[in-house]
């Protein structure tokens, strides 16, 4: 921002208001100066630079009053110089704020009041980042979650900005922002499944003083489906296999049509299909195709398929599973070369069928089923 020197302001209320300084009557008007002026900035991404400044100030009661003029200055030494003229009691200067703003009043012969109090924009009065910024994949979508700003008093709302993602040294590319809330979570809806995407947010203050992020989350969006209902082989054989994705097109999104699919148990391009022990009656899976191996997520239930964040790296099998309701399992999948995850939560299980909610990963590699971890940070929220 255009300064040359930095001060620290005793603030109240919900606009920024400053110490009194008045300058010389020059025209003699008998008009007041304008009081209580105040601001707002306009947030912009970059916590150094804000987008403008909104500045407010109380109507001067006169019948004489023809207009107000705007001054700014870029340092304490300068001179205040003509920002624009307005009939309204507010004035909205686009870009970079300048360092001081104050008003006059001006009468219908030309004369001018003295200067308003004068109002410093002080980036010292930046508000606290918010922090531990988490994500959860889902389809074609992610839910974010954040501890709030340290300055909760002063929260206006948070920004919560997205970029491409690239490899190399600085992954987060092109950022954008995706929306505001006062609540310390957000969803980015209708995304790419298989993209992944950066995440930040920052928080802004009632005066809109943008703070720092929190530092930057990647996900994936992934698609999944609740309460599929698969059938035993010998019971049920047409309905008793299931395939998370067949990209049938090779294009390398989950089109409408290619994912989740109840299929024949006895076919053996599936992904697994369900066995009865004749036994005792139990369900089991069962890795049919070539490439297909599985394990138990953890040796306890989970509450959600979303509790199935990263896939493990090692640990799999071609042994078949038990079913147990509220179990996870997590699938490995090598069709081609290219390997792709896929995580299943068992909800009920009789003697003859299974029901389970899945998720599959259709970039080719990635783990990231409800990802649990934070890529590189960066100082601050970038712009547009």
């Amino acid at each position: 921002m255009l300064r040359s020197s930095r001060y620290i302001l005793a603030v109240a209320g919900l606009l920024g208001i400053a110490c009194q300084n008045s300058t010389t009557n020059v025209s003699g008007s008998p008009l007041s100066p304008p009081q209580r002026l105040g601001y707002q900035l306009d947030a912009s991404g970059d916590p150094n630079t804000p987008a403008g400044i909104l500045l407010v100030w109380a109507d001067v009661l006169s019948s004489d009053l023809a207009s107000y003029r705007v001054y700014s200055r870029a340092s304490t030494s300068g001179s205040f110089q003509l920002r624009g003229e307005t009939s309204s009691n507010t004035f909205h200067d686009n870009g970079v704020p300048h360092l001081q703003y104050a008003v006059t009043a001006v009468d219908v012969n030309g004369g001018e009041s003295d200067f308003s109090n004068i109002v410093t924009v002080n980036e010292y009065l930046q508000t606290g980042a918010p922090s531990a910024l988490v994500g959860v994949s889902l389809d074609s979508a992610i839910h974010i979650d954040w501890h709030d700003t340290p300055n909760l008093s002063r929260l206006k709302w948070y920004r919560v900005y997205s970029s491409d993602y690239v490899s190399g040294s600085n992954p987060c590319m092109n950022w954008v922002l995706e929306g505001t809330t006062v609540s310390h979570e957000f969803l980015a809806a209708q995304l790419p499944n298989g993209v992944t995407r950066c995440f930040d947010v920052s928080a802004v203050d009632t005066l809109g003083y943008e703070s720092l992020g929190a530092g930057v989350w990647t996900d994936t969006p992934r698609p999944d489906a609740r309460n599929v209902l698969v059938w035993a082989v010998g019971v049920n054989t047409p309905a008793a296999g299931f395939r998370f994705w067949n990209d049938a097109n090779g294009n390398r999104v989950g089109d409408p049509g290619e994912l989740g699919l109840v299929q024949p148990g006895n076919r053996t391009d599936i992904d697994f299909s369900v066995f009865v022990n004749p036994g005792d009656s139990t369900l089991w899976f069962v890795p049919v195709f070539t490439g297909d191996s599985l394990l138990l997520y953890s040796n306890s239930p989970v509450a959600d398929l979303t509790s199935i964040d990263l896939a493990p790296a090692t640990g799999y099998s071609r042994d078949t599973i038990q079913a147990l309701p509220g179990y996870g399992y997590v699938f490995k999948r090598v069709e081609s070369g290219a390997v792709h995850y896929a995580a299943l939560r068992v909800t009920a299980v009789s003697r003859q069928y299974v029901i389970f909610d899945w998720s599959v990963q259709t970039d080719p590699g990635n783990p990231d089923l409800t990802p649990r971890r934070s890529a590189t940070s960066r100082p601050s929220v970038a712009s547009r």
